[in-house]
């Protein structure tokens, strides 16, 4: 269990808050690139503040406060010229920093009026098809160049982001990162259950845990498992899925690396990226140029028209368990077990960082700006067991994942089907 002020010194995000201030030494992704491709200003809302990015009319990018100080009315639906951004209501124009530039109408001109009307701007950073904000104090850290953020696409390797709102705390999304037993039971007999009742070949996720471990390493934490007729020489054992502190999981296998990014909004609601690359066994990569012109950010759908949680994918199993806890659950009531080493100890990690950024002293992954370099993480690279093994295409399986919500990948597997078909076609013609 855990009190209620410690759960509310781990849970609460917004300004001046502990666990807010300390989320504020990191840059956190706040939308895709294609998001502003789409449309350039984009309201958002981070850490409890609500803001606006925009991509200005020389390239730039940019996030202010959403209310304009002249008469409160929203930037989020003003519009980029002048390398800034224009109020829609009466055109003031402010820059990324929050500068009032121009107020069109104010006569004579007032310099300590413009000064007065100054907002809140943060920096923006785009990397990887994502745009990242630093809301801190001044200077930034060093941006994370964590490996997947730096690959390029080409030569059998493409990039797809799915992106939802998770109403719930973000803790109780993270926290399911250092709970491996329950894949066996959520994703492995509650997913084949509904696959049988459906008719459909089942995963091989329900495999037992026999033992668990947790090592706290330089970035973070790696959880590791070994499951029953598994050796320690298993990858689950052996390499494990390393967790970035605070707030990235990366797993991934058999052609899939993966990001998952949660970013706290509020105190009940949070931004889940899911960042991933597939690299094409070499057979199929010339199919990866017919998809590149696909979107490369898509929506990931959760939830059926009646609110209720889909049981289709991985993901929205996991969002089922994360939101029906409730938008910030309590702790005081639960009992953790054994099987709950992993979250005891990512606690107690978030306890020693928040203690840390308290006392200014250094927090973990908040590099000087000088040190700007690629920091690589292990990866297993076995087969996920989302299904049964015996499937020609080896990337139909991924739509068991939120990924059956792009563009990139279900048109990926169709071409690959054809692929196989017509070399089964060729074999066949050739007896």
């Amino acid at each position: 269990m855990l009190r209620a002020d410690l759960n509310d010194r781990l849970t609460q995000v917004g300004p001046g808050t502990p666990m807010g201030e300390l989320y504020r030494r990191y840059w956190l992704p706040v939308a895709t690139e294609t998001d502003l491709h789409d449309n350039p200003v984009k309201r958002v809302r981070i850490l409890g503040e609500d803001l606006v990015l925009y991509a200005d009319d020389t390239g730039g990018l940019g996030l202010v406060s959403e209310r304009c100080p002249h008469r409160g009315a929203s930037l989020g639906y003003g519009f980029p010229e002048n390398g800034g951004l224009r109020c829609p209501y009466h055109g003031w124009l402010f820059d990324g920093e929050g500068t009032c530039l121009e107020q069109p109408n104010q006569t004579p001109d007032s310099p300590s009026l413009r000064e007065r009307s100054r907002i809140k701007g943060y920096p923006v950073r785009a990397l990887g098809g994502l745009v990242f904000a630093y809301l801190g104090e001044a200077p930034p850290p060093a941006f994370p160049r964590f490996d997947l953020f730096t690959w390029q696409e080409g030569e059998g390797k493409f990039r797809d982001i799915g992106h939802a709102v998770i109403p719930c705390n973000w803790l109780q999304i993270m926290e399911n990162s250092f709970d491996p037993t329950h894949v066996e039971w959520l994703h492995g007999r509650l997913y084949n259950y509904h696959l049988g009742r459906e008719g459909k070949e089942p995963t091989v996720l329900g495999g037992h845990h026999v033992k668990i471990a947790f090592d706290l390493v330089e970035y973070g934490i790696i959880k590791r498992r070994l499951r029953e007729g598994q050796s320690e020489e298993d990858e689950d054992w052996r390499v494990g899925h390393p967790v970035v502190f605070p707030n990235i999981l990366k797993v991934g296998g058999n052609g899939l690396a993966s990001f998952q990014i949660r970013v706290p909004m509020d105190d009940t609601h949070t931004l889940h990226f899911w960042y991933q690359w597939f690299e094409v066994p070499e057979r199929f990569a010339d199919q990866v140029d017919e998809i590149l012109h696909l979107p490369d950010t898509y929506p990931v759908t959760l939830q059926g028209p009646d609110g209720s949680f889909l049981m289709d994918t991985i993901d929205s199993q996991d969002a089922m368990v994360w939101v029906t806890q409730g938008g910030r659950t309590s702790r005081d009531d639960e009992h953790l077990s054994s099987s709950d080493q992993g979250i005891a100890m990512y606690r107690n990690l978030l306890r020693a960082q928040l203690d840390a950024n308290a006392n200014g002293e250094s927090v973990m992954n908040v590099l000087a700006p000088e040190d700007d370099y690629v920091i690589n993480l292990p990866q297993e690279q076995k087969e996920l067991g989302l299904d049964s093994g015996t499937g020609a295409n080896p990337f139909a399986s991924f739509l068991r994942l939120q990924s059956r919500y792009s563009q990139r990948l279900p048109e990926l597997v169709r071409r690959i089907d054809a692929v196989i078909a017509d070399g089964q076609d060729a074999v066949t013609s050739a007896h």
